[in-house]
Formats: C-alpha cells, structure tokens, sequence
C-alpha cells in the first residue's frame, strides 16, 4: 500500500505553519481562537435571506397573536434530533404553542412525507410547520402541505437538487453547517429578533445550545471550518459545567464521568451512536425528550433506555456484518466490482447505513446496501472520499421514490419491480468509474525525522483541535528501527512499539495489529504513519505515538 505525504519536512520549527498551509488556513488568528456561534449572525451564511426571514418573523407574530400551533418536524439522526431540541425549547420557552415531531423511520421514512404530514395535521392542527435537517428535496410534499393550508419553513444543509420545494414560506439552505448548526443560527436568530432578553436562552445560546448542536455537526461529519468549527469548539466546552439533566445522565449511563474532557471521538463513537440508536430502532422522539427533559427520574428512564437500544444495534449490526461478509464472499470472491451492492430481505433498515460504512472501510469500494419494505426496497449508501455518492445516483433518479444525501452518505427508496432494472444500470455505469480512486492510499501530512517530535510540537499542535472532518488530526510519516515490541490488552490483540531513529526512543500503539506482531523483527528498520500524543498518567507526561500504518519488508 502506498504512503503519501505533502512534503518532507528538514527544519522541525516548520512543521506547525506546514500544518496550517496543508489545511489552506489563511486567517490563522481566527482558525485558532474562532468566535462564539453567539456572536454569528444566520446572515453571515449564503443561504440565509433576510427578506425571507422578515416574512417569518411576521408570520411568527401572527401565529403567536392568534393562538396557533406550530410543529417543529425534525430528521431522526443525532444531526436532526439536538438540532429539533433547539428550535422546540427556544420557540417554547418564547412563549408558542409548539410541539416537536419525529417520524417514524420505517413506517415514514426519512423527512417530509405525505403520511407524516396528515399525521402531524391530524394531531396538532399546526399554521407553521418548520423543518430541521431535512425538506430541501420535499418539493411534492410541500406542495401537498401548502394545499392542506400549512405553510413550511425548511432549514437544512443537504445536497439541493435541481428542483426545490419553491411553496415553501423561506428555505435556509446552509450547505456549510449541520442540520443542527442551521437550527442553531436559526433559532437564535428568532429569539433575538422577537425577544433576547429571557435570561435563560441567552445563557442556553452561550452554553447548552452550542453544546447541543456540536454534537450534530460532529456526528454528521460536518468540515469543521467556519461557524461548524465555532461550534464544536465551544460546545464540546459547555459539557463540562452543564446542568442539562439528560446530558449528564446520558453521559453517565455511557460511562463518561462529567468532568472527563469531552472530545470529538466520545461524540462520534459513544454519545452520538446512542442518540441514533432509538432512531434506528424505535421511535426517535425519545432521544429528543431525554435532551429537552427537566425531570431527572425521566431523564434516568430516557438514558436507560437510549443505552438498551444501542447494544441491541451493536448486536444486529455485528450479525448482519457477518452476512453482508459472506454475502460479498459468494457472490463476488476476492475480487468485487466498483460498487458494491448487497441487498437482504431481513435486515433492519436502521442498520443497513453502519453496514454500508464496515463494507467501505474493508474493501474501500462505495457500497449500497438494501433491505426490503413493504413491497420496495430502502437502500443506505456509503462512499470513498473522491466519488461523491449522491450525484452518482441522481443518474437513476427515474428510478427512484426518493433520493438523497451527502457527498460520502446517501439513501433512496426503489420500488421492487425496478431492482434488476436499476441493478443492470448500475453495473454498467460503474464500469466508467476510474479505477485509480478505488486504491487505497495511507496519507500523512507530513513526513518528518522521529527526533522532531517534542511535547513543545504536541502542545503546539493541541491549539488546532478541535479535530474532525475538514481539520484532522495531523499525522506524520517516519521511518524508525523496531527495539522492542509487545502485546497488551485483555485479548492481547494490540501492539505496543518501542520505536529509535537517529538516537531518539519513543514509544508506538497499534490497535489491532496482533497478526502484525509476529511478522515483525527485532532490530528491523520500518515506515510508519501516526499522530504524535501527550499520554498524560499519574502526574507524569511522555509523548506517544497512535499509529494507524506500518509498513515492513512484510507487506509492501
């Protein structure tokens, strides 16, 4: 496998500014100390009008004067749910008669539906529906919304398709933040237009509400850059001292004590699969009640009950892994095409998306991954960073119920009786596809000596975080001389390097690199790619290695 990197680096003074280029950071003052999202105005953002959000306002102030209701319809994923929290609690706490609306994914699927939109009618009566995290390809249910007398406000950041939802009231299409991060500006917007003195929200916009919406952009993989990164960076602060009852007893039942420092990996692999578990599985309605809840026996039940429904997914993913394995085995061998497809008629389409992403991360080919409904069939996708997975299917729109998504994630729905149709198309469009992308490449920014890395660079390099999409954490390639290796962990399934180069000694981990260790030679020189840490244990500090590549004489 090849290693590539952006530059060598000989004078070890260069590596931070190196760093800051790689990422095309020009304005270095405001990358490393952005502003409060407080401070953001919506309107700093392309896709805000403000003509159109003053017809909200009056709309809004119409709406409160006369009594009505208004449902707040928001995307069952992490993104939609702290994104719909938001916008509920500030439209509540202003004083609306406002309820929040979760649909159901499999009886509903994903956004506005025509049976979502009568169930919702038929519950609350609603004037406004407002949409967070989705809507901005719902052209034919809009209309079907603006028939029944019920006008839509959509905020989203989805791909837009060729035709938007034009009898929408406003659209706030904000491709460069998260769903949650649109509802974010949106809702702050709002209050501060038609309130801004209600203590409690001023302090929520500065503190749980960013915390809220941080776990959103985080979760969805948003580039955190601009007002994402603003976000993140204050959000993951605020969890330390919140006093948000379902936070605090979410992170306890996930084992996360409180004052533990909060990072984008306990976001993306512990906090976040928990919200979209019950999602996944049941009715995400919950997740949001435990984020808005003032009860803490509630929040405890809540928690509970967000934990249970994610081992479940943990189990049902791992089993159906192991099908989708053997599925690809029998079907393709060793060698699988440039998309791969699998389909089953018993999978829980909650899953079919985490399914997709293993596929990817073992063979790295874009994967779809299908399970039947009712008489179609719901198809979750995943993709490689250089084949942007939704405008591929927008080639088959024809075909399609529904389709939609991001660059690297997307889903549609396909009647059944068009499945083979679809499936020939598909492998001969994929036979276009360049087949150079479908290599896997081991990329590191920069390649550097060993005796370069200090814990002076570590703690330089800490001032970039927060770390994610867009702004990674920054990875180095070196070549050392093994002096020592061994196993450790309670499976002893994980290598533990010590690593000389030029008379320097660190040491190295690598996660699952067991088969590795017995391949390995004393004394053999190696190529390595890792990210330089401080391992901070019993008052004492030494800087060590994370390393996600080894490259040996044993498998160049």
């Amino acid at each position: 496998m090849q290693i590539k990197y952006e530059k060598e680096i000989i004078d070890e003074k260069s590596i931070f500014d190196e760093l800051l280029r790689i990422r095309g950071i020009k304005d270095v003052e405001s990358f490393l100390n952005p502003p409060h999202p407080k401070t953001i105005s919506l309107f700093q953002f392309k896709g805000a009008s403000k003509n159109k959000f003053n017809s909200v306002i009056k709309t809004l102030k119409k709406i409160k004067e006369n009594k009505k209701s208004i449902v707040v319809y928001t995307d069952y994923d992490a993104d939609g749910i702290t994104g719909g929290a938001i916008l509920w609690e500030t439209l509540y706490k202003m004083g609306f008669n406002v309820m929040p609306y979760v649909p159901d994914r499999i009886k509903e699927g994903y956004g506005f539906s025509k049976q979502g939109i009568d169930k919702v009618i038929s519950q609350y009566h609603p004037s406004l529906i407002i949409s967070v995290d989705h809507g901005i390809t719902a052209r034919k249910e809009v209309e079907y919304a603006a028939k029944k007398g019920v006008k839509i406000i959509i905020t989203d950041h989805h791909l837009k398709p060729k035709s938007i939802p034009e009898k929408a009231l406003a659209i706030f299409h904000l491709p460069e933040l998260s769903g949650s991060g649109v509802s974010y500006f949106f809702s702050k917007e709002v209050f501060n237009t038609l309130d801004g003195k209600t203590s409690e929200l001023i302090k929520n916009f500065q503190t749980d509400y960013a915390l809220l919406a941080s776990i959103g952009t985080i979760a969805d993989i948003v580039p955190l850059v601009g007002g994402s990164r603003s976000i993140a960076k204050y959000g993951l602060k605020a969890f330390r001292d919140t006093k948000r009852i379902g936070i605090k007893k979410l992170l306890k039942e996930a084992g996360i004590e409180q004052n533990r420092e909060i990072t984008p990996y306990e976001i993306g692999f512990i906090i976040a699969p928990r919200i979209n578990a019950v999602g996944r599985l049941q009715n995400a309605i919950d997740a949001l009640r435990l984020l808005c809840t003032p009860s803490e026996l509630r929040a405890k039940k809540l928690a509970s009950l967000l934990n249970e429904n994610n081992r479940l997914r943990q189990n049902l993913v791992k089993k159906a892994i192991e099908e989708a394995l053997d599925q690809i085995s029998n079907k393709y061998g060793e060698d699988p095409p440039p998309i791969i497809l699998l389909e089953s008629k018993v999978w829980h389409e909650g899953i079919i998306g985490l399914i997709a992403a293993k596929i990817v991360e073992k063979y790295y080919r874009p994967t779809l991954v299908l399970t039947k409904s009712d008489g179609y069939y719901k198809a979750s996708g995943r993709s490689i960073p250089k084949f942007h997975l939704t405008n591929f299917l927008r080639k088959f729109e024809d075909m399609f119920i529904s389709v939609g998504g991001h660059a690297q994630a997307a889903g549609f729905s396909i009647k059944e009786n068009e499945l083979n149709a679809f499936k020939s198309k598909l492998k001969a469009e994929s036979q276009h596809i360049d087949k150079k992308i479908l290599k896997k490449v081991i990329k590191s920014d920069l390649k550097v000596k060993l005796n370069f890395i200090t814990k002076e660079l570590v703690s330089k390099l800490e001032r970039l975080r927060p770390f994610g999409m867009g702004n990674k954490r920054p990875t180095f390639y070196s070549t050392a001389r093994i002096k020592n290796a061994k196993l450790f962990g309670r499976e002893n399934n994980h290598l533990r390097l010590s690593l000389e180069e030029g008379g320097k000694l660190l040491e190295g981990i690598y996660f699952g690199g067991k088969d590795l260790f017995y391949k390995l030679g004393r004394e053999e020189n190696i190529e390595v790619v890792y990210t330089p840490e401080i391992n901070r244990w019993n008052n004492n500090e030494k800087i060590q290695l994370k390393i996600s590549y080894i490259k040996t004489k044993n498998n160049l």
